[in-house]
């Protein structure tokens, strides 16, 4: 690394942009050495952190993500935010590889002073995020960013994970044939703060109005996140700025609610006690690999998983127990 831990820090606190490119490339990095000083780094920088709203943006493919955070992000800088953008790109699933693509996505965003793209690769991460997304962040927050949007990979399964990490969860639809609701996990409803439905004009703006019903009556039977908060469903069209404005005060409003609630704060010691438990076994797993003895235990009983010699979550649990069997209480 060329520049030390002083230097990276000073560098993030004056929002300089390419020492905030190279510290963040020093927290995803999966290097031993590399990490002993990113949790130095972030030591550093944690106590300018907590002053950003962090808004998680997700949808199916095609729903215009890239294009709302766009023209979103300018309009929170025009009204004097600075905005970063985390924007997290599918890997592969064998090379790990990632097209990183979502930079030139949004040409105009990046030429503003006030704001920061980074594209990260997921890495095979599940929960639409990469795994090291929350550290990111905290040092954006560290660097002054008001609004930090992340861009998840899009609508899936433990997409949900993303609304752990973020105090808005926002969820963009367009308008599809047939029946509305179809595709849209139970669970993706249950966890959102915000439904805009994107690419609405003339010509479909009465099938959107149909599509809004449909998804005001689905959530009047579902259990609200916030007390007193009825997720709102807006249409608008991102492209043409049209709806935004709307989406910003919405924003604002749910994160007064929060704050008057006194959930905000919980929520947030609720996120980085999520994130101590992953951390927790993600240590524990790379000591394991790490040294000899547990290395060829682990391997052991891996093997008889692989091989369903026994059920694979019943060999995690005796070589769990093993682990720990000598170890002394503290």
């Amino acid at each position: 690394m060329n520049f030390s831990i002083k230097e990276l820090t000073e560098g993030i606190k004056s929002s300089d942009k390419r020492l905030l490119a190279k510290a963040i490339t020093l927290v995803e990095s999966k290097k031993p050495e590399h990490r002993i000083l990113a949790e130095q780094l972030l030591k550093e920088i944690l106590p300018f952190t907590g002053k950003s709203i962090r808004i998680g943006i997700t949808g199916t493919p095609g729903a215009g993500k890239s294009t709302f955070i766009e023209n979103f992000g300018r309009l929170a800088i025009s009204k004097g935010k600075k905005v970063a953008v985390l924007a997290i790109d599918p890997s592969s699933s064998l090379s790990k590889g990632s097209i990183l693509g979502d930079k030139t996505r949004m040409e105009e965003l990046a030429k503003e002073e006030n704001a920061f793209i980074r594209p990260s690769p997921s890495s095979g991460f599940l929960g639409g995020v990469a795994n090291t997304t929350f550290e990111t962040m905290l040092i954006c927050e560290a660097a002054g960013y008001d609004f930090i949007l992340i861009e998840t990979v899009g609508v899936g399964q433990s997409e949900v994970l993303v609304s752990d990490i973020t105090d808005v969860f926002l969820f963009l639809k367009i308008i599809g044939g047939g029946d509305e609701l179809q595709g849209i996990k139970r669970g993706i409803m249950e966890m959102v703060d915000l439904i805009f439905i994107n690419k609405v004009d003339e010509e479909n703006l009465n099938k959107a109005k149909n599509t809004k019903v449909e998804l005001m009556r689905a959530l009047h039977f579902m259990h609200s996140k916030e007390k007193d908060w009825k997720v709102p469903v807006l249409l608008g069209s991102a492209l043409n700025n049209q709806g935004l404005d709307e989406v910003f005060a919405q924003i604002e409003a749910l994160i007064s609610l929060k704050i008057k609630n006194k959930s905000f704060a919980k929520n947030r010691e609720n996120q980085a006690e999520k994130r101590f438990d992953y951390w927790v076994q993600e240590y524990i797993l790379q000591k394991t690999k790490a040294e000899k003895d547990l290395q060829n235990s682990y391997g052991f009983h891996k093997k008889n998983a692989s091989e369903l010699k026994s059920n694979p979550s019943s060999e995690a649990k005796v070589f769990v127990e093993k682990l720990f069997k000598n170890n002394p209480k503290n």
